[in-house]
């Protein structure tokens, strides 16, 4: 008799198991498909800049109007300094920066702070035109700049800068910026 009672509590105790490693099965092939759909779904976000319309931002890719927004700030941004905001005009910068170039960006922008820092020169721009590259992460920014010393404003050059971009999740990040220099023969 005690053997077929222990025989009943071990087939018990085998079942239990049976069935306790089957719900962990299911609940693993679960955990798995749901971490795959959260990770291969498009995230949105809806923006409200000081734009006429709304803007949606999803993960799959950087939109255009999106990228001329954000262009046209980091302009202003980063071609808009005088002696007396480079510290602001630093910070700036290199807190939109990709965090892979982050240090080299900053390298460059503290030259230009030495070299400026306790001088009366002021630069800005005035946009004329803002073409955006989506697809390679580029935009470009055509515009007069102009160069004040003291009161006087000593040059008046039309130039164009070129910025870099990295895209990662819903996060835009700058990778480098620049003039854009004609090459020799270039008719434009």
């Amino acid at each position: 008799m005690e053997l077929s009672l222990a025989h009943e509590a071990s087939q018990r105790t085998l079942k239990q198991r049976n069935v306790l490693a089957l719900v962990c099965i299911v609940l693993g092939i679960l955990v798995v498909v749901m971490f795959t759909a959260a990770s291969t779904r498009d995230r949105e976000v809806v923006l409200q800049p000081i734009l006429p319309s709304q803007m949606t931002l999803s993960s799959s890719a950087v939109t255009d109007e999106y990228l001329a927004a954000v262009t046209r700030d980091t302009a202003q941004l980063a071609l808009n300094r005088s002696p007396e905001t480079l510290q602001y005009w630093m910070d700036g910068i290199v807190a939109i920066s990709a965090p892979e170039t982050r240090g080299a960006l900053k390298a460059q922008l503290m030259k230009i702070m030495d070299e400026q820092q306790g001088s009366q020169i002021t630069q800005f721009v005035t946009i004329d035109w803002i073409r955006t590259d989506p697809d390679n992460l580029t935009s470009q920014v055509g515009g007069v700049l102009h160069t004040i010393v003291g009161s006087k404003d000593v040059r008046r050059e039309h130039k164009i800068f070129q910025f870099n971009w990295t895209y990662t999740g819903v996060s835009l990040r700058l990778k480098g910026f620049g003039v854009v220099v004609k090459k020799d023969g270039d008719g434009a």
